[in-house]
This record gives C-alpha cells, structure tokens and sequence, in this order.
C-alpha cells in the first residue's frame, strides 16, 4: 500500500489561513501568546490548589506603572464592593469570580500596548439593562465619582 504523503502536506499547507480580502494570517500575536500560556499555568495553578489571591497579587507586581497602581486601586474596591467574589488571575490578568465563573477583569494597558486600562465584565455579571449595555470600561484615571461607579458596577453584578 502507498502512502498518503500528499495529504500530510494538505495538512501542513492548510495551517496557514486567509483572510476574506486574501492576504495570509500569521497567526497570533507575541502578546496573544504569551497570555495564552499564562492562562495553562493558570489552571495547571488551579488544579494544585494555589491561593488566587496571591497569583493575582503577583501579577500585579510585574505590572508597569501607572498600570500597577491603577490595579491596586480596582483589587481594594472589588473587595470591599463585593466580599463574596474569589480573586484569581484569568489570561494573566487580574479578576474576580463568584461560584467559578469570572464576574469582572483588569485589563493593563502595557499588557497589549493598550492607549488604557480595562474594567470588563463577562456575561456572567448581572448587568443587563435592556437590549443593549456596556460590559467593559476604559480607565485613566479614578476619581471618587468614578470609584463610586465601579462599587455600584461590581455590586450589581454579583447581585
């Protein structure tokens, strides 16, 4: 019997991927990568038991200013919003479970060459008002308004 040599290089050839307007996709990015390994060793992390808030204290330490100060702040307000949510790391980024499910995230700017930081909730957070809400928020900066925004945000979602 021959070998089907030809469809091992199909398979090799099929790797690479086009896009709609034709031009060939590399792939993913340095940064998707990086933060794709971060999520195995996550749950490699999970699986052994590791305490959550110490992997999310962590990564905020690696932070860059003004990126790691800004995630201090949002760690001290999640927690004092919302007790029962469970800190972790998710994609190497901090955020904040309530029974498994990932309620709300900070992005860092300097982790994708980002103009701002990130507030994000999934879908598990119970924001919904109507058809349509914002489920993530771009940050500069906190003033008290915007610190009484973010309680009243993360209080509701874990309502």
């Amino acid at each position: 019997m021959a070998e089907r040599k030809p469809a091992k290089r199909a398979a090799q050839q099929s790797a690479k991927r086009t896009s709609a307007n034709g031009k060939t996709s590399k792939g993913f990015s340095a940064e998707e990568k990086a933060a794709m390994k971060e999520r195995a060793r996550e749950l490699k992390a999970e699986a052994a038991k590791a305490d959550g808030e110490t992997e999310l204290l962590a990564a905020i330490a690696k932070m860059q200013e003004p990126d790691r100060t800004m995630a201090k702040n949002l760690h001290s307000l999640i927690k004092a919003a919302a007790p029962a949510l469970a800190p972790k790391t998710w994609y190497g980024m901090p955020a904040y479970t309530k029974d498994g499910n990932i309620i709300c995230f900070f992005q860092n700017a300097g982790k994708f060459k980002a103009r701002y930081q990130t507030l994000g909730f999934t879908d598990k957070a119970k924001l919904d008002d109507g058809a349509m809400w914002p489920n993530s928020y771009a940050l500069m900066k906190l003033t008290a308004d915007d610190e009484a925004r973010i309680r009243a945000l993360v209080k509701k979602a874990v309502s």
